[in-house]
């Protein structure tokens, strides 16, 4: 019998593959006398009124499975809010680095880990701070980057950056990511970040598209703080946590991220190392 008597089902919304995919779950599911938490999205493919907020959804789950790609993922991250449940991922999407379940290996996998056969990756997240005035009056838990991005168009942003104790530079570009080593293969590889292992305790400071070319990245221990001050006007500069929540910035603002006390844990397939998926999403040579 399941170990894991109760899970949560998050699906990617407008999904062909989550419409067909979550019926079957659902009997399969409860052929075994496993109880399912759906949020709206599965709901609406199960054809059910009883979906709830991801956030209530997760709550009382031993197991929450994630139905989409790397963009769902992050969103069931931030609704467990440091609960520590595994997340068994299954990818829908097309590239996703963190969805790493094909659906092909969904009821295998997930019979191992109903019975409590769980290969779990532990993956730490980035506590963002917003500051105004001296008072703190926004905090967010991203399991990617924080980004701070101009908010219009043409126009590039002042960004004071410290870490520590230790004055860094005045970034003028079209934006900032301090990312984690999870958020190393998104947003910050994009902009020329350097891709670092789960495993390596360092953010990763990236530039987007800076005035001067010989700002690069910079790696740092994820034991610093690192503050960003806001130099220019108000609302010219944007903080987004993970691609998905934000706010405008006023001139001023101070943004501080320092390593979040909550981790996420995800489900990964026996034997799957790290290089192995950098080779199949990035298409690297070599067998």
């Amino acid at each position: 019998m399941p170990t894991i008597r109760t899970v949560a089902i998050v699906s990617k919304p407008r999904s062909a593959q989550a419409a067909r995919i979550v019926p079957e779950l659902l009997a399969w599911l409860g052929q075994r006398g496993v109880a399912a938490r759906l949020d709206e999205e599965t709901a609406a493919y199960a054809g059910s009124g009883a979906g709830v907020a991801r956030p209530e959804a997760v709550c009382q789950a031993g197991l929450v499975i994630v139905l989409g790609g790397d963009g769902t993922l992050l969103s069931a991250a931030r609704a467990i809010a440091g609960r520590g449940t595994p997340i068994f991922a299954v990818n829908l999407g097309g590239l996703g680095f963190l969805t790493a379940i094909k659906i092909e290996e969904l009821y295998p996998q997930l019979e191992h880990a109903l019975g409590g056969n769980l290969d779990i990756e532990r993956r730490r997240m980035l506590r963002t701070e917003l500051w105004r005035g001296g008072v703190k009056i926004a905090e967010y838990d991203g399991l990617n980057d924080m980004v701070l991005a101009k908010a219009e168009i043409a126009r590039m942003i002042d960004l004071e950056v410290h870490v520590d104790d230790a004055f860094v530079c005045v970034y003028k570009a079209d934006g900032l990511i301090v990312s984690t080593p999870t958020g190393s293969t998104a947003y910050s590889l994009s902009a020329g970040g350097p891709i670092v292992l789960p495993s390596v305790q360092a953010w990763a400071i990236t530039p987007v598209c800076p005035h001067m070319l010989s700002m690069r990245p910079v790696i740092v221990p994820d034991g610093s703080e690192i503050r960003i001050d806001a130099l220019g006007a108000d609302h010219a500069t944007y903080l987004t946590i993970d691609g998905q929540i934000g706010e405008l910035l006023n001139q001023g603002d101070r943004v501080v991220c320092r390593r979040s006390e909550h981790s996420v844990s995800l489900i990964r397939p026996p034997n799957l190392l790290f290089f192995d998926v950098l080779r199949e999403k990035l298409k690297w040579g070599g067998t």
